[in-house]
């Protein structure tokens, strides 16, 4: 199933993330989110639970390497987390400001080649793919007030 879940948004991804997994063998599925969490698009996941499930878990990865970059690596960016499961391989990136591409493939899948089409992929529509910051129930979007 492909969706994209943010009702306003005027770029349909369906297609990049459609082609991802369809494009790299053993790959399961592909699910853009926001670095909060919340699910905006996404291919081969069953429903928008499990899509909502795994942008949580992503972004909670996603935040903790972060976290050991600030803490252990002078600050350095996270490139890739990597998830190793006995029957699957989870990936997480950056992809775009505010933004997270996360993929689940099979055991079987070429690690390196998923890797190496995730960062592409990101680079070559990074501007398609970043969320703007949202605003605080109730506040103004008047500057003014």
């Amino acid at each position: 199933m492909v969706s994209d879940m943010h009702a306003g948004q005027p770029k349909n991804l369906d297609w990049l993330l459609a082609g991802l997994v369809q494009r790299v063998p053993y790959t399961r599925s592909a699910l853009l989110l926001s670095s909060d969490g919340l699910a905006k698009a996404f291919d081969g996941l069953e429903t928008s639970t499990e899509a909502e499930h795994l942008a949580a878990l992503a972004s909670g990865l996603h935040s903790l390497a972060r976290s050991a970059g600030v803490q252990f690596a002078q600050g350095a960016d996270v490139r890739q987390v990597v998830v190793e499961l006995d029957t699957a391989l989870l990936f997480v990136c950056a992809a775009g400001s505010g933004a997270c591409l996360a993929v689940l493939a099979d055991r079987e899948a070429d690690a390196a080649v998923l890797g190496y089409e995730m960062a592409m992929l990101v680079k070559s529509v990074r501007p398609y793919l970043a969320t703007p910051i949202r605003q605080q129930a109730g506040a103004s979007m008047d500057p003014g007030r």
